[in-house]
């Protein structure tokens, strides 16, 4: 049985690269950048006034004037005047510095009658105060963005700022969802005692969008042989993503497995030594799409999902790698069983400021109620089984 790391392995080593395609900006937030963005010029590109008030030559100041006749009023977007000497310049917030100013008095200092401003007494300025020098924050032709990053709300604001319209993406997995089992109703539907609500979909497809992968599709298929080779047939010719939730354990009524071998898909691994997610199966496509087939308990399969489908969709989309996070047990763990256990854990922090991962109880695998009080889990080696508070442990936020 393979372990989590190589697991992990098979499957990004499996995972063909997403080509690149144009996105308008407005459409970008949350793809993956395919391109470096350069700066289109100097930032700022004048020398910016930071504060409405005058602008004026700080050698006449040191030189014991206070009163300043006003020559013109220059407002932000305005070009640049002329200063001229021994007077002062209104000027306004963002507006670029005028020619010959290197000083800027706040309007809160200074009193203007009958087009003459008047320092108050006692102020000392300093040259090129409240100046926002040209070309501080980044000069022209210098990398803003690097391929890989994810595009955030922020970066748009950098995207604009460089002159582009569009830029270059990684094109964005068609994901299909797949839960099988007779037993689901959907939300909305009339359900009988014996029955379960269908949740696994919705909660991963949920956790796919989360990370930016939002062409999602979710289909419930019943446990008959026929009907899961028909139609996991049809979403294998739609998807570069399979994921499957139920139907790969052992059970007589476990079709998925048997059924995607005979749709032609190539089993790379099925089982791996872990809790949960242990008999979690992955393998790909006649035409190279990548097929998951995950536990159908819930707690199971999101961990899986986050574990192996969501880092294995980041390679595809050459997603920058991240540096792995870590947290400190806050309290024991005892994991008996020789298998790598994925602990549910709230994070809070202390006043020392380190991360704290607070183990929360589920009952078994089935628990999904309780991982909405958690913000993520925590991987134990199996090599060990008894964590103590304060341990360090990798952390994987959901």
């Amino acid at each position: 049985m393979l372990t989590t790391a190589q697991a992990l392995e098979k499957v990004l080593a499996a995972m063909p690269e997403l080509a690149a395609e144009a996105a308008e900006v407005s459409a970008a937030t949350g793809r993956f950048l395919r391109q470096t963005v350069v700066a289109e010029r100097d930032q700022p590109p004048f020398d910016r006034v930071m504060m409405d008030g005058i602008s004026l030559a700080h050698a006449d100041l040191a030189a014991g004037s206070t009163a300043f006749p006003v020559q013109c009023t220059q407002m932000a977007g305005e070009p640049a005047t002329h200063l001229e000497t021994g007077k002062a310049i209104e000027i306004m917030t963002g507006a670029s510095l005028p020619v010959g100013a290197d000083c800027i008095v706040p309007v809160e200092r200074i009193t203007i009658d009958d087009g003459v401003a008047v320092i108050e007494d006692g102020y000392v300025a300093e040259v090129r105060q409240f100046i926002h020098p040209r070309a501080s924050d980044h000069a022209q032709g210098c990398e803003l963005l690097v391929p890989g990053k994810r595009i955030s709300p922020l970066d748009i604001a950098v995207v604009t700022s460089a002159g582009l319209t569009e830029v270059a993406v990684s094109r964005a997995p068609a994901i299909r969802i797949i839960s099988t089992g007779d037993e689901l109703v959907p939300a909305g539907r009339r359900i009988e005692p014996h029955q379960i609500r269908m949740s696994n979909g919705p909660a991963m497809r949920a956790l796919l969008e989360t990370h930016g992968y939002t062409d999602c599709e979710h289909d419930h298929l019943v446990d008959e042989r026929d009907v899961l080779r028909e139609w996991i047939a049809v979403h294998l010719d739609a998807a570069d993503v399979i994921i499957l939730s139920g139907g790969v354990s052992m059970g007589k009524a476990d079709y998925v497995p048997e059924v995607l071998a005979e749709l032609g898909v190539e089993v790379i691994f099925h089982k791996i030594s872990q809790r949960p997610g242990k008999p979690m199966w992955f393998g790909r496509g006649p035409d190279g799409q990548s097929v998951f087939a995950l536990p159908g308990n819930p707690v199971s399969a999101l961990v899986c999902c986050r574990q192996y489908v969501i880092p294995a969709l980041a390679k595809a989309s050459l997603a920058a790698a991240r540096a792995p996070e870590f947290a400190s047990l806050a309290g024991d763990v005892t994991f008996k069983p020789d298998l790598t256990c994925f602990q549910p854990v709230r994070l809070i922090s202390n006043a020392a400021g380190q991360v704290l991962a607070m183990p929360v109880k589920t009952n078994r695998s089935g628990d999904f109620t309780a991982l909405s009080a958690t913000d993520g889990y925590v991987e134990l080696p199996r090599e060990q089984s008894y964590f103590p508070a304060g341990t360090p442990v990798f952390l994987h936020r959901w």
